[in-house]
């Protein structure tokens, strides 16, 4: 069974290179860069692990991962943040998430962490 990972940054190139770099990981990579299809997209796809910008327009990454937390269908489904803000951790840790990434990142490092969830 193929694991799936589902990308969402409204940064059409960051998602572009999330793409290729992820290319070689034997995943299902599905992406989105409008965050208002997020919910229901993972309701639809189940993915194995989220990954997403914390800072997106009309919806932010946060304000999905509270709505997933409060969902007991997506409760469970691991969430890593990414976001180049200075506080960006503390908000994506208080929101729920399991693990962050700040930008800009070392490739290695987002590959690892995103072994370690899948």
């Amino acid at each position: 069974m193929t694991r799936k990972l589902l990308i969402c940054d409204d940064d059409i190139d960051i998602v572009e290179m999330l793409e290729v770099v992820l290319d070689d990981s034997h995943l299902e990579v599905i992406t989105e860069t409008d965050s208002k299809k997020m919910l229901q997209l993972i309701a639809e796809v189940s993915p194995h692990l989220v990954l997403m910008d914390l800072w997106m327009p009309v919806i932010s990454g946060d304000e999905i991962l509270k709505n997933m937390r409060e969902n007991k269908e997506l409760s469970s489904i691991p969430v890593l943040i990414m976001s180049a803000a200075q506080d960006g951790k503390k908000v994506a840790m208080d929101a729920g998430a399991d693990g962050y990434i700040s930008k800009p990142f070392d490739v290695d490092i987002l590959l690892r962490k995103v072994k370690e969830f899948i």
